[in-house]
């Protein structure tokens, strides 16, 4: 759509959903067999000042997935079950409905159970320490941050936390070989006319709708002054390698005009990225293409 002499056109929006087109990065939510833990059998401690060590490795049964962990750890003051379905006395679901869960950044909330010391919450606030939490990095499968428990008190996951007495004492911590990584889909637009029987400068390129944390929407230009083509997308250095990355919804990216200069017509290609563990995505309802004769 042409607006004003000046030209820039914008909006359309495509929708995956119900008869309108938004477009949307794809996702897929892994579903995990679980043969044998999952857990670093090196980065396997975390560590309590009353209990001592707690061991995610030791039982072969500690797995990590997209959604939570399950298994049972080991301590000296017995098990620590995660999700009542697997504990060490089999699935008490019915008696004690409790689990560890883990959403899209990686952030643990919930309950694990130890008959001595009781429940072992994994986020939260205490009078004591205020907000606390536990959290699995997407990318490396490193645990970090503290859970709580009203008996023995604090869990470190991370030596390299603060207040977790440094690293150079015992480095520990607890990592998993479950990781994620972004997935991402891509849009390949129609054929766009300026009008400028000269040919056109293509300006500045902006989108507009959501944009989750860790999430991030790219984009490469094609121009050419024959309906036909050839079409070769480009980034801002010329080659298909390289995208223009506005920074958020609503800023708009300079186009490098060494590349998009006297051409008639155009298109564009979008790529939309997930967020690292595939649970959250862009959602692009506007493009707007700033040109001039």
């Amino acid at each position: 759509m042409l607006i004003s002499g000046q030209a820039k056109f914008k909006k359309f929006a495509v929708w995956l959903l119900g008869g309108f087109f938004i477009f949307t990065a794809f996702y897929f939510l892994l579903t995990t067999i679980f043969a044998a833990t999952n857990i670093d059998s090196t980065f396997r401690y975390a560590w309590n000042d009353v209990i001592g060590w707690v061991d995610f490795y030791a039982t072969g049964n500690v797995n990590v997935s997209s959604t939570q962990l399950i298994g049972y750890a080991s301590s000296s003051i017995g098990f620590i079950a995660l999700d009542c379905a697997t504990s060490p006395s089999g699935n008490v679901c019915g008696t004690s409905d409790f689990k560890v869960l883990k959403d899209g950044d990686g952030n643990l909330s919930g309950y694990a159970f130890n008959d001595n010391f009781g429940w072992l919450s994994f986020s939260g606030t205490t009078t004591l320490g205020g907000a606390y939490g536990v959290s699995v990095n997407p990318s490396t499968g490193d645990f970090s941050g503290w859970a709580w428990n009203d008996n023995v008190g604090w869990f470190s996951f991370n030596c390299s936390d603060p207040g977790a007495g440094g690293c150079s004492i015992a480095n520990y911590k607890v990592k998993t070989s479950f990781t994620s990584t972004s997935t991402s889909g891509w849009l390949e637009s129609s054929t766009f006319d300026t009008w400028a029987i000269g040919g056109a400068a293509m300006n500045t390129i902006m989108w507009q709708g959501t944009q989750p944390s860790g999430t991030s929407v790219k984009f490469q230009i094609a121009s050419s002054n024959d309906l036909a083509g050839p079409w070769n997308y480009k980034g801002p250095d010329g080659s298909d390698t390289t995208y223009y990355s506005p920074s958020g919804t609503g800023v708009p990216a300079q186009i490098n005009l060494a590349h998009h200069n006297n051409q008639r017509y155009f298109r564009y290609k979008i790529f939309l990225y997930s967020n690292p563990s595939g649970v959250k995505s862009p959602t692009v309802t506007d493009i707007i293409i700033n040109w001039s004769p």
